[in-house]
């Protein structure tokens, strides 16, 4: 686990556990984001919570895979905060999205 990844997700990850967990039951949170189709869960949706499982772990206890996950992460939050809507984005659809991936641009 490098120090840069580890210090570029706590940036781009700016909810905590219990505040994904809850937005994650919202349905706002399964309404956005890309779905595989057959009723299955978004790709946010399913980042999500890994963000989570991340977010409970020791930073010593973190694979190879949740590094490649972090990283896939940081990439989807700079991507997306770049593509920020004008106006008010409290309740849109690029918000919710975000959110998905643990980052609420309103905070």
């Amino acid at each position: 686990m490098t120090t840069d990844t580890y210090a570029e997700f706590k940036d781009a990850v700016n909810m905590t556990a219990s505040e994904l967990e809850k937005w994650l039951d919202t349905d706002e949170s399964q309404q956005v984001g890309q779905k595989p189709g057959n009723g299955a869960e978004s790709v946010g949706h399913d980042s999500g919570r890994k963000i989570i499982e991340i977010l409970h772990a020791r930073k010593a206890d973190l694979g190879d895979a949740d590094e490649a996950h972090m990283r896939k992460v940081i990439g989807y939050v700079h991507r997306h905060l770049a593509q920020r809507p004008s106006g008010d984005v409290t309740e849109t659809k690029w918000r919710y999205s975000l959110m998905n991936w643990g980052h609420d641009p309103l905070k």
